[in-house]
C-alpha cells in the first residue's frame, strides 16, 4: 500500500512537471452511469477554501501556462519545451544525419499540435463520446488544443481548453494500467492526491480543491476508460460558461460518434485507452 501510495504522488507530480491540467462543471457532466460513478462519498465542505500550503502545491499544476492563453501563446509554450527536449537529444550525437532526423521530428511533433484545433461550433467530433465528453459544449465559445505526446512508444494526450479563444482550463488522465488491479481505486488515488493537497471536498468519485482564483479537480473515470483524471480551471470562467451552456441547451445529437470517429480522419478520433505513459515512466524510473 506505502509503495502503491509513493507511486501515485510521484505520479502527480510527473504531470506537474510535464505541464498539465483542467475542469468543466459538475452540471456539464455527463450522467455518472457513464462518467464512472464510484461508490466513495464524502461529506462537502461548501465553499472551503484550501490551506496557503495547499495552494501552493495545487498552483504547480499551471506550470508554464496561465489562464487567460491565447491558442498561439499556447503553442509556443509548448514549442518551448520541444525546443528544450529535442535540444538534449541533439547534444547527445554529432551525426549530422540523426540531427536532421531529430530536427524533422521537432517540427512534425509542434506541427501535430497545431493542427489538432477543434472549435465546438454544433459539429459533431469525435470527442463527443470520449474521455474528455463532459468537458465541453457547443456552440458555446468553446475550442480545444490537443497535445498527444506519442514519440518513443507514449500515448500521452493532454487537452487545453478555451472560452472565447482564451485558455481556462487544461486536462491530464493519468492511466492506472501499469499498477497492480488490486490497487486500481478511488480510494487509493484519494489518498494519494490529500497527501499532496490536503483534504478536499469528495462526492461521487470527485474531490475538488478551492483555491480562489483557481479550482482543481480529480475524477474517477475507472469504469469507463481506466483512467484517474486531474483538472485545473478557472472558477469565474466556468461559471459564465455554465449560464451559456443553459441558454444554447443540448448540441442536436444522432447516430454514434465512435463510429463517425472511426471513419473520420485520425486527429479527431477520441483516445479509448486513455493515456499509459504517465505512470508507467514513474513505475519505470522507480
Amino acid at each position: 500500500m506505502r509503495r502503491t501510495l509513493w507511486l501515485l504522488t510521484l505520479a502527480c507530480s510527473f504531470a506537474v512537471a510535464s505541464a498539465s491540467v483542467h475542469e468543466a462543471s459538475a452540471g456539464a457532466e455527463r450522467p455518472a452511469a457513464r462518467a464512472g460513478k464510484s461508490k466513495v462519498r464524502g461529506k462537502k465542505a461548501s465553499g472551503r477554501q484550501v490551506s496557503a500550503q495547499s495552494k501552493k502545491a495545487l498552483s504547480d499544476l499551471m506550470a508554464t501556462y496561465r489562464f487567460g492563453m491565447s491558442r498561439d501563446e499556447v503553442i509556443k509554450a509548448i514549442n518551448h519545451q520541444l525546443e528544450a527536449k529535442y535540444r538534449e537529444k541533439l547534444e547527445a550525437t554529432t551525426d549530422v544525419y540523426a540531427q536532421d532526423q531529430l530536427r524533422k521530428e521537432q517540427r512534425k511533433e509542434l506541427s501535430r499540435v497545431s493542427r489538432n484545433y477543434v472549435t465546438f461550433d454544433g459539429k459533431r467530433t469525435g470527442w463527443d463520446v470520449s474521455l474528455i465528453e463532459g468537458e465541453f459544449a457547443h456552440n458555446t465559445g468553446e475550442s480545444m488544443l490537443v497535445q498527444w505526446e506519442n514519440q518513443d512508444g507514449k500515448n500521452q494526450r493532454r487537452f487545453f481548453f478555451f472560452s472565447d479563444g482564451r485558455l481556462y482550463k487544461m486536462f491530464i488522465s493519468l492511466d492506472t494500467s501499469v499498477w497492480p488491479e488490486e490497487s486500481r481505486s478511488f480510494e487509493t488515488f484519494r489518498a494519494s492526491m490529500e497527501s499532496r493537497y490536503g483534504r478536499g471536498e469528495v462526492e461521487d468519485g470527485r474531490i475538488i480543491w478551492r483555491a480562489g482564483d483557481f479550482e482543481v479537480r480529480a475524477v474517477d473515470k475507472l469504469r469507463t476508460y481506466a483512467a484517474l483524471c486531474l483538472v485545473i480551471y478557472s472558477p469565474s470562467i466556468n461559471r459564465d460558461l455554465i449560464a451559456r451552456r443553459r441558454e444554447a441547451g443540448p448540441a442536436p445529437r444522432s447516430g454514434s460518434a465512435i463510429i463517425d470517429a472511426m471513419i473520420e480522419d485520425g486527429d479527431s478520433r477520441p483516445d479509448i485507452r486513455a493515456n499509459s505513459d504517465t505512470v508507467e515512466a514513474v513505475s519505470n524510473a522507480k
